[in-house]
């Protein structure tokens, strides 16, 4: 059930209060404007939640690129958590997680076609993307995990909410894990909750509407989580998710911020699953090489190992795991899937680059039928209306 993940420390609810008062003011000072945030003429989207912990931004950010790269040059700016290298950097042939980050790695990977980016400031990374030397004709600049970073105000700002997290029944840190008060949804445009179960029933699309409280200027919708085929991290060949049977031994191996949704959806597969957790983005040690060689050989057969694609990016960098594992270690691509309402959610984004891309497709299509319908009045381009931002 919903918020069914949450787990409150209420004894460290003083210490809340005082980290919220201290959130307060800062948000207080971007509203009057005493800190500024930056507009630019180009689209910008963010995707970002308000909890500590993985609520899916990176599929999310994901989708949004598979919606948009075939009409438009898009970029994405990611803070690139953990990496090992400071200042502005695009990614290239040669990047690796350590210099850029493991989700902006990941990323790369899989959209050669793209523009991957980071930089811990946002508003410096966007100008360098659009200053027409850099990177050569940028339509929208996708912002990875965002949503606190208000030096930058996105033309659509996208909040994830984990399902099993719900925000309305969270408290913020350190008694809870989030990271400024509830009415910080107000800045967003779309809110998603993420992670639902994927026979959600009607009536509680209503509850969980009603009890998000949202304003009528924002739109809500719900998505679930879908695996593609176990695809090999070394070498093999890949196999479908359904291959891994009753009697199958899995070694969940993963270093991500929420990995108990990647074990409940294991489970109908196969109930021996043997986890391996390690904390968010961390880098793996000779001795944690030891250890995932010795428990996956501690393991009976038939067997495997399943991680993700995130940790893919890290390990793949890792020296000294044995062959056994080389052999039979395997990445659970996940996407997202909208519950409903995809077609709407397509609609906006694509209307929202199209008002106001510069270059993109998109904009050329708004040209042509404005062209089109010039002596026209009553058959005007369709556009979308978010808030005055």
């Amino acid at each position: 059930m919903e918020g069914d993940f949450i787990k409150i420390n209420e004894w460290l609810l003083p210490l809340s209060w005082l980290y919220g008062l201290g959130v307060r003011l800062r948000n207080f000072c971007f509203d009057v404007g005493l800190l500024k945030s930056h507009s630019f003429d180009i689209p910008v989207i963010s995707v970002g939640n308000i909890t500590v912990g993985g609520t899916g931004k990176t599929p999310h950010v994901e989708y949004l690129v598979s919606l948009l790269r075939k009409h438009a040059s898009v970029a994405v700016l990611s803070r690139g958590y953990k990496r090992k290298s400071h200042g502005f950097i695009i990614a290239d042939s040669s990047a690796t997680a350590r210099l850029i980050g493991d989700e902006p790695m990941q990323m790369k990977k899989k959209f050669g076609d793209i523009t991957v980016a980071v930089d811990k400031d946002r508003v410096n990374g966007i100008r360098r993307l659009t200053d027409g030397k850099t990177v050569k004709d940028i339509d929208v600049v996708l912002l990875d995990d965002a949503f606190q970073h208000r030096y930058v105000k996105p033309g659509i700002n996208i909040l994830l909410v984990d399902y099993h997290r719900l925000i309305i029944y969270d408290k913020l840190l350190p008694a809870g894990r989030l990271r400024e008060p509830l009415n910080g949804k107000n800045r967003a445009d779309i809110v998603i909750v993420t992670k639902c179960p994927k026979d959600l029933k009607p009536m509680e699309f209503r509850v969980i509407t009603k009890a998000m409280n949202l304003f009528p200027y924002q739109h809500l919708y719900f998505t679930t989580l879908v695996y593609d085929n176990l695809c090999p991290v070394f070498c093999g060949k890949e196999r479908p998710l359904s291959s891994i049977t009753p009697d199958i031994n899995v070694l969940l191996l993963t270093g991500i911020a929420s990995p108990k949704q990647l074990a409940v959806d294991l489970e109908p597969y196969t109930k021996h699953i043997h986890k391996l957790t390690f904390s968010d983005h961390h880098r793996f040690t000779s001795a944690d090489v030891d250890l995932i060689n010795n428990t996956y050989a501690s393991l009976p057969h038939p067997k495997l190992i399943v991680t993700t694609e995130k940790d893919t990016t890290r390990l793949l960098e890792t020296e000294g795991l044995s062959e056994d594992v080389r052999h039979n270690m395997y990445a659970l691509p996940v996407k997202i899937a909208f519950m409903e309402n995809q077609e709407k959610f397509n609609e906006n984004i694509i209307g929202y680059v199209r008002k106001n891309s510069r270059n993109s497709i998109l904009a050329k299509t708004k040209d042509d039928n404005k062209s089109r319908n010039s002596h026209n009045s009553g058959n005007r381009p369709r556009t979308i209306s978010f808030r005055n931002h």
